[in-house]
């Protein structure tokens, strides 16, 4: 007797269901509520993009794309008419039938399947690449800018899994665009004050969104990284890992292999005998330009105009070239000391890094499985975020469930979320089915409360009941 499978969410993944779902799309209707405030419009990227946009856009050698990205072999169409051609070609030159080239063969488009695959795809690890290529093949250069976007959905990361850490792991990102077309009259100063506010009006946003969900502790932290010039970032680097080295033999093997390949992420170390190492290291702001200093002076003014309190971190990077100037990262209590649930940056360059025309950019991405996280931990309650009271309507009688039908209908356009029982239930047991389900009233209805037009109104919390008129339950309830 063979046993049945037992099927489980593979590693790393899992189901989201209710009523933490409640939570999840509180959080996400917040996020789109105020991102429109700021005149950001939502944007949906595929799932899976072409391999080489993320390893020209995150890096080839970063262990986003070398370790951690689920990549597939993207092969010719199984009917592609010209392999199709070249098969019954090839079956004629060797003076054999089809039918017995192809069952010795197979197809020439299987034969490329298995053995010649001719690009490959990945599952999305992160969407500012998305975003980027979407901004390019859309000419979105030709409409009003800067072009404000924001994204909500599924990435895809083949690490560890931890707490607050998945392999389908959920982002909520927005990214700012601006294409910078030629103007030798422009004024450096002016422009560098200009991405200024970009970058606070971005932060501004940001911190307006975990306000508005109440996340307790959220901490704002920034910096500025310079960018790629002699007198700047790439000056900082060389003399970051000239002190590195110094000190090499003392270092994790991490940090060890980053000294070669990205000096600037040993600053990113979490281990605890290389704290004290790296607090001896050179500071990039001791190193930055004049134009970058200046316009850090400005983001921090900016930021105090709007009443966004923040910290500076020496040590905050984004070690990828194209990154620039300003960063941020934001944490949030309820997740030990990898409590990060927010990171960003600048990141002019990387538009035309992927072949398109010269454009500014500035982005950030949540971790929304750590920010959901975080606020469990706080102790939100995903029924706490619903919108609306629900009702159970608690029938009783033949008469009274075509009342009660009607009844569910009329409250459900007005937008009030109803639960009808499909059976009729004695009064206790419909009063436990409602309170089980969590329902904040129960509306009852029996051959009575239809003869006289007066349905009563039970609230469940305190037992209290009120006789209303159907116009008066539908404002009552519209009011809360």
């Amino acid at each position: 007797m063979t046993s049945k499978a037992k099927f489980q969410a593979i590693r790393g993944t899992r189901d989201l269901l209710p009523p933490d779902t409640e939570l999840w799309n509180h959080v996400e209707q917040t996020a789109r509520s105020v991102f429109a405030t700021f005149g950001f419009g939502e944007i949906r990227p595929p799932i899976f993009e072409s391999t080489d946009l993320f390893a020209r856009a995150v890096g080839g050698e970063t262990d986003i794309v070398s370790k951690e990205m689920y990549t597939f072999a993207e092969s010719p169409e199984p009917d592609d008419p010209k392999a199709a051609f070249v098969t019954k070609a090839l079956s004629a030159g060797l003076g054999v039938e089809l039918d017995d080239f192809e069952k010795a063969f197979g197809s020439l488009s299987a034969l490329a399947t298995r053995h010649s695959p001719l690009a490959t795809v990945s599952l999305r690890p992160e969407a500012t690449a998305s975003v980027c290529r979407a901004y390019i093949e859309h000419n979105m250069q030709q409409l009003p800018q800067p072009v404000k976007l924001y994204y909500i959905g599924p990435m895809f990361r083949r690490e560890r899994p931890q707490k607050g850490r998945y392999r389908q792991f959920y982002q909520i990102g927005a990214e700012v665009l601006e294409n910078v077309k030629p103007d030798p009259t422009r004024d450096a100063a002016k422009e560098l004050a200009k991405d200024a506010i970009t970058d606070a009006e971005l932060i501004q946003m940001l911190m307006t969104f975990f306000d508005k969900l109440k996340l307790p502790g959220v901490q704002l932290e920034i910096n500025s990284i310079g960018h790629a010039a002699d007198n700047c970032r790439r000056g900082y680097v060389a003399k970051l890992k000239s002190e590195l080295e110094k000190v090499k033999d003392k270092l994790g093997a991490d940090s060890q292999r980053r000294i070669e390949t990205n000096p600037l992420r040993v600053l990113d170390s979490k281990l605890e005998h290389e704290q004290p190492i790296i607090a001896t290291l050179p500071k990039i702001a001791d190193h930055l330009c004049d134009d970058c200093k200046a316009q850090y002076a400005a983001v921090k003014r900016e930021l105090e105009l709007r009443g966004v309190l923040y910290k500076e971190n020496w040590r905050l990077v984004r070690g990828l070239d194209y990154y620039m100037r300003t960063t941020f990262e934001i944490t949030a209590q309820g997740l030990g000391s990898q409590n990060a649930v927010c990171g960003g940056g600048r990141y002019d360059g990387l538009v035309e890094l992927l072949g398109g025309p010269p454009t500014k950019g500035i982005g950030f991405a949540i971790g929304e499985d750590r920010l959901i996280l975080s606020l469990q931990e706080a102790g939100v309650s995903p029924l706490a975020t619903r919108h609306s009271p629900l009702v159970y309507i608690a029938w009783m009688g033949a008469n009274a469930y075509a009342t009660a039908v009607r009844a569910a209908k009329d409250l459900r356009a007005a937008g009030i979320r109803i639960e009808l029982p499909p059976v009729e239930q004695k009064f206790g047991k419909a009063l436990e089915r409602a309170t089980k389900l969590g329902a904040q009233f129960a509306l009852i209805l029996g051959d009575n409360e239809v003869a006289e037009g007066a349905w009563t109104l039970k609230t469940l919390a305190d037992g209290t009941q009120q006789k209303l008129t159907e116009p008066q339950l539908l404002d009552f309830l519209k009011k809360l």
